[in-house]
């Protein structure tokens, strides 16, 4: 990919976004806010990836990502006021602003994309569960776990088929993280409802 003069390898922009992304799951698994960061900055060299390869709907997504990650951002921030120091924000607005959001840019990429195979409709499943995923995600809950699993499983047969090897190994890798998720979240759960 030519890229203000330079030409980029592909494979440097997918494994760029797998190593970033690895981080950044490292860090959701403690629930810290540095998650937002890593997951962010994934975002360019898999956007470059994607238009590079006429996989809009992929591309499409990234920005749907960038604007879960600010928005998650913001809201976890917004959270940890209310929670340390009681300070209000209005709930239902930031609850659902990144999802209303996510939704426009969702059907703007739909829009532009031309579903000629069965492939098409592979990425139209694996988006739409990742927006779902993502959107879960924002707001802590732990059953945006087992929807990562799924998106895992389906992006590595995608990724397979478009000969992204590091997204394709780096699916094995996310759906290891998303089950330890899983369990770390679900234990949170438990230690919560037994607190309450």
């Amino acid at each position: 990919m030519n890229l203000m003069g330079f030409t980029v390898p592909l494979w440097v922009l997918d494994w760029t976004g797998s190593l970033l992304v690895v981080a950044s799951l490292l860090a959701l698994l403690r629930k810290h806010p540095v998650y937002w960061h890593f997951s962010n900055a994934s975002l360019l060299p898999y956007f470059l990836l994607f238009v590079s390869g006429g996989q809009y709907i992929l591309a499409g997504l990234q920005v749907s990502y960038l604007i879960f990650g600010l928005h998650g951002m913001y809201l976890w921030r917004l959270e940890r006021g209310r929670d340390a120091h009681g300070q209000r924000f209005n709930e239902a607005l930031w609850y659902n602003l990144g999802w209303m959001l996510t939704l426009l840019i969702f059907a703007y990429t739909v829009w532009v994309t031309r579903f000629s195979d069965g492939w098409s409709y592979l990425q139209f499943v694996v988006v739409s569960l990742a927006l779902v995923a993502n959107w879960a995600t924002t707001r802590r809950w732990t059953w945006s776990w087992y929807v990562w699993l799924g998106v895992n499983t389906l992006q590595a047969v995608l990724f397979a088929h478009l000969g992204l090897w590091a997204q394709f190994a780096l699916q094995f890798v996310l759906f290891g993280l998303s089950l330890r998720g899983l369990v770390l979240w679900s234990r949170d759960d438990r230690a919560r409802l037994a607190h309450a």
